[in-house]
């Protein structure tokens, strides 16, 4: 069978397709930008098509004989724009494009939208779904509410909270009630409605056995990591603080943060039915679903992370245009230095960031990261989604990976932070040498300004950093 897949960057789509690569079905994923997926084409029945729903003239790319389209785009995160108006957009587009394809299904995961007051993202899915739902091609729509697993969203905003602070002065919107499903059900029920005939036409709310208020989820965390947590809710927090709240603690950035707070203060709880049963499918509970995480996570085998769908603006343009590091207009900070074992460097250099730190001066690059998240950038919360592999479109604390070739020994970085300008970053091994390339193009006269004054960082932080990836460990 053939399958389009949208949203393929995305943290759903990622762990969707393997499986839908186990099943056997050819698959034509939809991406803004190839350079970031990393999908060795060459060896599975996978054709990858550049294609912006926003933009109608790159619809007449995508082929038009394929079976199943799974529709998962949004637009929560975006940072500029209003992405209600933009899922609209993406899904009437979307909408006109099938009812000329010879598509037997639409399959769309939405949000549960059964209170009266919606957030504004809830209304946005709902929209979404009433849009994709008024065509001719039949619609499975399925409703989720927190998704638990490793890399997602919920999962890790709760792990940051509970992880970083014994002591929890909260919003009152942690009373709200939710019913957290975990990912491997969210992907059993996604595959299972598949050219369903008695699925055409429905919407189902699909969550765990559990209904949990955010509290009782963040203490229920707490104790399956063995941590002891006090929370207490306080009523004067406005959504202004609790977004910041969420902002400076955990990874999410500001304005994704802003509608999670928004979404959080309505209760996301389903209307029964008997989708699971009918599929056969055995609901997990949610201290479960945090074991299944942490052993994708202990294992380092996360396929996929919310946050290397979390992109700033400076992305905007795909990632293709920044792969060629430039050599005129810049500033360059190049070193080298004789390696006694290759290998071993190689292999720092590739469990960079995240929980290993920068090797050298990290209280530096921690305080570099908070003044960048003190302007609205992704500061270095993000950490890094494997501890030892890293691909193409990653993120790496506040950097975006471009090329990631360990056959060549090479790394290159691209900078996400505010920056009046353009910073790279790049480690190249040849023979027993290491060479790493810090190159900043300046926008105007205050990228130039800019480099003079953390020029003297640069010039012990750099050398510190060399020095200790080629250092041979005793």
């Amino acid at each position: 069978m053939k399958v389009l897949l949208t949203g393929v960057t995305g943290y759903i789509a990622k762990r969707l397709l393997p499986v839908l690569l186990e099943q056997g079905h050819e698959l034509i994923c939809c991406v803004r930008d190839k350079d970031r997926l990393n999908i060795p084409t060459e060896q599975h029945n996978i054709k990858v098509i550049e294609v912006d729903f926003l933009d109608k003239e790159t619809l007449k790319n995508l082929p038009t004989d394929f079976d199943v389209a799974y529709y998962l785009i949004h637009s929560m995160a975006t940072q500029t724009g209003d992405f209600q108006r933009m899922e609209i957009e993406c899904a009437t587009n979307f909408k006109n494009f099938i009812e000329l394809t010879k598509a037997q299904q639409i399959i769309y995961l939405s949000g549960i939208s059964n209170s009266n007051q919606l957030s504004k993202h809830l209304d946005s899915r709902k929209n979404v779904e009433k849009v994709l739902a008024s065509g001719s091609i039949p619609i499975t729509t399925l409703r989720a509410g927190i998704i638990v697993g490793s890399g997602s969203a919920s999962f890790e905003i709760i792990r940051d909270l509970v992880e970083k602070l014994p002591i929890m002065v909260t919003p009152k919107w942690l009373k709200t009630k939710c019913q957290p499903i975990a990912i491997r059900n969210v992907i059993e029920f996604m595959v299972g409605v598949v050219l369903n005939a008695e699925t055409y036409h429905k919407s189902y709310d699909i969550g765990g056995p559990d209904v949990l208020t955010y509290k009782e989820m963040l203490l229920q965390y707490a104790a399956e990591r063995k941590l002891t947590r006090h929370i207490y809710i306080v009523p004067v927090m406005t959504p202004r603080l609790s977004s910041y709240w969420l902002y400076f603690v955990t990874s999410t950035s500001y304005n994704l943060a802003k509608n999670l707070v928004d979404s959080m203060k309505v209760e996301v709880i389903c209307k029964p039915n008997r989708l699971a049963e009918q599929l056969g499918i055995s609901l997990i509970n949610y201290r479960t679903a945090i074991q299944l995480a942490f052993q994708k996570i202990e294992s380092n085998h996360v396929i996929s992370s919310w946050k290397d769908a979390q992109t700033s603006t400076i992305l905007s343009g795909g990632l293709s245009r920044l792969l060629e590091v430039p050599a005129y207009g810049c500033f360059k900070d190049v070193r080298s230095v004789t390696l006694g074992n290759s290998d071993t460097s190689l292999n720092k250099i590739w469990s960079i960031g995240g929980q290993s730190g920068w090797y050298y001066g990290n209280w530096l690059w921690k305080i570099r990261g908070f003044m960048d998240q003190l302007v609205g950038g992704v500061g270095m919360r993000r950490g890094r989604k494997s501890k030892t592999d890293l691909s193409a479109g990653d993120t790496l604390d506040f950097w975006r990976v471009l090329i990631a070739d360990k056959k060549q020994k090479r790394l290159l970085l691209y900078a996400e932070m505010k920056l009046p300008g353009e910073a790279w970053l790049e480690f190249k091994i040849e023979g027993q040498t290491l060479i790493q390339t810090a190159t900043f193009r300046p926008l105007g006269i205050s990228g130039r300004l800019y480099w003079y004054a953390v020029l003297p960082f640069h010039a012990f932080i750099f050398k510190g950093l060399i020095e200790q990836i080629a250092k041979l460990e005793k």
